[in-house]
């Protein structure tokens, strides 16, 4: 067709009309060979941006202040505040006894099961008594249920979190209790002469604080910060947290007595006491440690997946532990004939709520930024699990709400900053969890237990929940073969894992996840100082443009480059946009061979600008397709582009562009003087047949442009 005023484009589609787009096809062979014949000719003119805005009535969305505040005000009337901030307002009112009963039941007693042994146990790891971890299983539980936004996770104690508050509570408590007292003083927070702070004070500032910093998150709106924290370095965070609770654990598994230990390198320091103290090993609590261990992982491993076949309940191995355990330690003595530690006194009732010790807030302030980090990103990492599988919502500002009131309720009784248990959280969803009142089952539960069962469980040996713990981290050991999953996906995760995993292992808990932060940040900037570029070239009688590198049927356009750039163009990648451009395109090429000091032939590394381009190259198309954003300084960088080629002569020309990157160029336009004045076109095809026209018109020669 002869080209005129209007350029028409000829192209493929997938329809025919004689013939329907979709039929049944039973192998991707016979799809393959029916898809050629479903083709016919797409006629249209080449559009410049420009006359495409026109002809398709292109406009920016406007959304005027007034606007945006009545909507606001509209959608945050008295009952639609308290049906999103009170979840239960919206679920429980739908609620149904046949159909959700049965299952809440099973469920919600299935994991009150597990609270016992795993709270009295992970409670160990905050340096504060046993019972400690019962509470955590009832007070915050019960407040999360009229917040929380998820109804298949276990809320209560977790080991890395209990863990990470012991590290405070060691720092910060002057006076350290006996875990093993057998007074009824065992829980007072109150001190003998008031002056310095008991465990179980520094304690519960601590779950305060983490509660005021996630109900200002989600006040601010910082539901989405949980994406800082990337899978490796949760994976790898985890893992190496795994290692600071096993190390916690060595001194009640093997029976000896070890000096307090706080600061950097603990897990260093723990071995050598530990290896200090082996001559003087208890025996009895070594044979019942490994015998623990073993029960509970030969049920993990065998008996627990025939079971899950047969019935959604699993055996509460652990529960049977630690009853088995009390028994033989009240029937054998295992304190007075071997010295066995024993968990000590475990009051009956509920505590007397007491407010926490404001004033040490500035000091653990910096500590507990990183539990209220490391509880919220591990809590919403199992709520979108389930939410994925269920096929409903999570809202992450809201689960910062509840989490947030639940902690500050905690606090007031002497709870640890909680957060959802993996283990937990999956039985109890395989046993049947339909919604929260799950988890009101298995607090009422758990205070039959405060009530009336607790001092039962006093003659129970630390190293039998020493043995459960250590069972416990099955799972996050074995996170180390994601590692070179990892390194197969992208060295830069690998990298991350490796850094927070080596970092919090060898150092600390808390800088290992600063240092992971950092990895993580310079990965990002890495990957957008790497972005993909490439030289596009044409398939043959098509619209398409393809990397000229991976696809051999795609050939450059005589005298035309097309540079595709996906990322950003903003002040930290504008330099890196214009090297590999003028490097693509062939305006800098390898500096000339050198000799070297022993006279061979050398290749420097630097480029060398080539005045002679222009006459291999005659127009340059920058595919922005991919291009997400750009800025002033990108901008700039393009115009600076620009002038460099037409002073060589070729021309500069931009396809594919986004709607929010064009209205930023028009912004800067509007205020600059030396403005970008580049021809934009929908589709590098447009920009190619526009280009081939003009230099037509520019030869003064009657053409006729078919592209096909």
């Amino acid at each position: 067709m002869r080209m005129k005023k209007t350029f028409l484009i000829f192209d493929n589609d997938f329809e025919s009309e004689n013939q329907p787009l979709l039929q049944d096809h039973d192998t991707d062979d016979e799809w393959a060979q029916a898809r050629p014949s479903q083709q016919f000719n797409v006629v249209r003119r080449v559009y410049q941006q420009d006359i495409l805005n026109k002809d398709a009535d292109y406009q920016v969305p406007e959304k005027p202040l007034r606007y945006q505040c009545k909507k606001v005000v509209n959608s945050c009337g008295f009952g639609d505040c308290i049906v999103n901030s009170l979840p239960i307002a919206r679920w429980l009112p739908r609620y149904s006894l046949k159909r959700d009963l049965v299952g809440d039941l099973v469920a919600g007693a299935t994991t009150a099961v597990m609270h016992i042994p795993q709270g009295m146990a992970y409670a160990l790891l905050a340096e504060v008594p046993p019972i400690v971890g019962l509470y955590m299983a009832f007070f915050p539980v019960l407040v999360y249920v009229i917040f929380g936004t998820s109804p298949h996770v276990s809320m209560g104690t977790f080991a890395v979190a209990c863990l990470m508050a012991g590290k405070v509570v060691t720092q910060h408590a002057t006076i350290h209790m006996d875990l093993t007292n057998s007074t009824n003083s065992v829980l007072s927070t109150s001190t003998l002469d008031g002056v310095g702070y008991t465990p179980l004070q520094v304690l519960s500032i601590v779950c305060l604080a983490v509660g005021i910093f996630q109900i200002l998150m989600w006040v601010l709106r910082l539901g989405a910060v949980s994406s800082l924290l990337s899978e490796p370095l949760v994976s790898g965070f985890t893992t190496a947290a795994s290692f600071h609770v096993l190390a916690s654990q060595l001194k009640d598994l093997f029976g000896v007595k070890i000096p307090k230990l706080s600061g950097n390198y603990k897990i260093i320091f723990t071995v050598i006491e530990v290896s200090k103290g082996l001559p003087n090993l208890n025996v009895a609590a070594v044979v019942i440690s490994c015998i623990t261990c073993v029960v509970i992982a030969l049920n993990n491993e065998l008996l627990k997946p025939w079971v899950s076949k047969r019935s959604r309940v699993p055996v509460p191995i652990e529960l049977l532990a630690i009853v088995l355990g009390t028994i033989v330690s009240k029937f054998c003595g295992l304190e007075e004939r071997y010295g066995i530690n024993l968990v000590g006194n475990i009051p009956t009732g509920l505590p007397v709520p007491q407010v926490p010790p404001v004033e040490l807030l500035p000091s653990i302030a910096i500590d507990v930024f990183t539990i209220t980090i490391v509880t919220y990103t591990i809590t919403m990492s199992m709520a979108l699990i389930f939410a994925s599988k269920e096929k409903y919502e999570i809202d992450a500002n809201q689960e910062l709400l509840a989490l947030g009131a639940s902690n500050v309720f905690g606090s007031f009784f002497c709870c640890a900053p909680f957060c959802a248990s993996l283990s937990r959280s999956y039985i109890q969803y395989q046993a049947g969890s339909k919604t929260c009142v799950t988890s009101v089952v298995s607090a009422l539960l758990i205070l039959c237990v405060l009530l009336w069962v607790g001092p039962f469980f006093e003659q129970l040996p630390r190293c039998v929940l020493a043995g459960i713990i250590v069972v416990s981290l099955k799972g996050m050991f074995v996170q180390v073969k994601e590692l070179p999953k990892f390194w197969k996906l992208s060295k830069l995760d690998a990298v991350v894992w490796l850094v927070t995993f080596l970092v919090t292992v060898l150092v600390n808990i808390d800088i290992g996840l600063g240092a992971g932060l950092a990895a993580s940040v310079g990965a990002l900037f890495c990957r957008a100082q790497k972005p993909y570029t490439c030289l596009l070239g044409r398939v043959l009688n098509t619209d398409l443009y393809l990397d000229i590198k991976r696809y051999r049927a795609a050939e450059e356009l005589p005298g035309i480059k097309i540079f595709h750039y996906c990322g950003g163009l903003n002040f930290a990648s504008k330099n890196l946009f214009r090297s590999t451009l003028f490097r693509k395109i062939g305006y800098m090429k390898p500096a000339e061979l050198s000799h070297d000091e022993d006279n061979n032939l050398t290749r420097s590394e630097s480029y060398e600008w080539d005045p002679t381009i222009g006459s291999r190259v005659h127009c340059v198309i920058v595919d922005a397709s991919a291009l997400s954003y750009v800025d002033a300084p990108g901008i700039k960088t393009l115009v600076s582009i620009h002038h460099e080629l037409v002073a060589s002569n070729i021309t500069l020309l931009l396809a594919g562009a986004n709607g929010p990157v064009l209205e930023m160029i028009e912004r800067y336009n509007s205020l600059e003087t030396d403005r970008l004045q580049l021809d934009t076109f929908p589709t590098v095809h447009d920009a190619v047949v526009y280009y081939k026209v003009l230099e037509a018109k520019r030869h003064d020669v009657t053409t006729t442009v078919t592209m096909t």
